[in-house]
């Protein structure tokens, strides 16, 4: 799991400190296992920021080993029921290989393209949340108003095409797909928001959440009535690079995945 070539800001100085380690694997069962797991924390994230919205949401994470083939969340039960043994595994034409529960079927649509379209890809994440479905229908891009924000500075997109339409169409598949050739993160207008990426399910649920946050954020900002001060694209760039990797989305992560070990026990079951 290779995160990034050269050292990050966040990379411990001294040796003998408690520091979450990035994983590495013996095994492609180890990495599956791990996948599955942190999978299953993600929607318990999205559970407890009350990501849920009937059976709306889906997140997935390519199978490290039979790599045409993603696990993901089963249809109709809430994130704050998802455990390790209700994960569905499916392929790109929607069929169920693994698991007792159907496959969503917008889940399927837009994140199968993504999955085949970019081998690279491993996980992805869409939710019907406040925030990013409000902001989405501004049909414009974040700006970098903080540090937060300029994680994202030129590392995603607005995609207007097939905006509105109900997202089961194999078209709006495409549409999402080829914005994830270059970018991380989509806001699909009137829709909602997508993330992905191409090392874990932690970066892409941790992306997730923090695109989700500066929607809030601008959106509150903008009620004001105030024009904000921007940083500046040099130093946004800046920022993207150093607090906006995959490494640093794996990182911000683990506090995530430890509450949510911690507050349900029983759901690597």
């Amino acid at each position: 799991m290779n995160f990034q070539s050269k050292p990050s800001l966040y990379e411990p100085t001294q040796e003998g400190l408690i520091f979450p380690e990035r994983p590495s694997f013996s095994s492609l069962e180890d990495e599956r296992q791990y996948r599955k797991q942190h999978l299953v924390g993600a929607c318990r994230m999205f559970a407890k920021q009350k990501f849920d919205y009937g059976f709306a949401g889906h997140l997935t994470v390519r199978d490290p080993e039979r790599t045409n083939l993603y696990w993901t969340n089963p249809m109709a039960v809430p994130f704050s029921a998802v455990c390790m043994s209700n994960l569905i595994l499916v392929d790109h034409d929607g069929q169920v290989v693994e698991g007792d529960h159907a496959v969503n079927r917008a889940g399927f649509v837009l994140h199968a393209a993504v999955h085949e379209d970019h081998p690279d890809i491993v996980a992805m994440c869409h939710a019907h949340t406040v925030y990013g479905t409000t902001w989405a229908a501004t049909g414009r891009e974040l700006d970098p108003i903080s540090q937060d924000a300029a994680a994202f500075f030129e590392d995603h997109c607005v995609i207007d095409e097939e905006a509105g339409k109900v997202a089961v169409e194999v078209e709006a598949g495409n549409k999402v797909s080829a914005a994830f050739g270059k970018y991380r993160a989509a806001i699909h207008r009137n829709h909602g928001l997508l993330t992905a990426s191409r090392h874990s399910i932690d970066a892409a649920a941790f992306w997730f959440l923090a695109l989700e946050r500066c929607c809030q954020q601008q959106l509150v900002l903008e009620a004001t009535g105030i024009k904000p001060v921007l940083v500046p694209a040099d130093k946004a760039r800046y920022s993207r690079e150093h607090v906006g990797s995959e490494y640093i989305g794996w990182l911000h992560f683990q506090p995530h995945y430890q509450e949510a070990l911690a507050d349900n026990p029983g759901m690597l079951s």
